[in-house]
């Protein structure tokens, strides 16, 4: 494969386009400085192929190494009402994490650690079929009775004048 092959990761709830060599700026991740890290691809692109089968796309292998943890530009926001007195001023700026995208490639079979996934995925099912033991019912009490409720007397008729 060359150069022109890239993936569409997502991290974050957003998507990235990761090429080796390249660098992708994320929200903060909790990995610290130097650490390498498994991004999840949605689809690959090569010369001569494209996979966006979910089953075809475990074979994709997209590593990052963690550059930096930084802040970002400073955003400003305003609130303002007119007429009414009402100003509010407020900033935000976002942390976030620099990473190098070291590896994009597609392998010719699923990486052990997916393997190991699939298997603990298919055992997580047959447990949750066991019926769960019965517990014997807690015999309803009935409600106690209440009292009816006073009679409300009508109003004294008004006197006139």
């Amino acid at each position: 494969m060359s150069d022109d092959s890239y993936a569409i990761v997502e991290t974050g709830g957003k998507q990235y386009r990761a090429q080796k060599g390249g660098t992708l700026l994320v929200d903060r991740l909790p990995d610290d400085e130097g650490a390498k890290v498994t991004l999840r691809p949605v689809m690959f692109r090569a010369p001569k192929e494209v996979v966006l089968e979910p089953s075809e796309l475990e074979k994709v292998k997209v590593e990052a190494k963690v550059a930096e943890h930084l802040r970002g530009e400073k955003l400003r926001v305003v609130k303002y009402k007119p007429k009414k007195g009402y100003r509010r001023h407020a900033g935000h700026r976002s942390e976030l994490t620099r990473l190098e995208v070291t590896e994009v490639k597609l392998l010719t079979r699923k990486p052990a650690g997916a393997a190991k996934k699939d298997e603990q995925a298919d055992e997580k099912p047959a447990a949750e079929k066991k019926p769960a033991p019965k517990k014997p019912a807690a015999e309803k009490k009935p409600a106690p009775k209440k009292k009816p409720a006073a009679k409300k007397k009508p109003a004294a008729a008004k006197k006139e004048d």
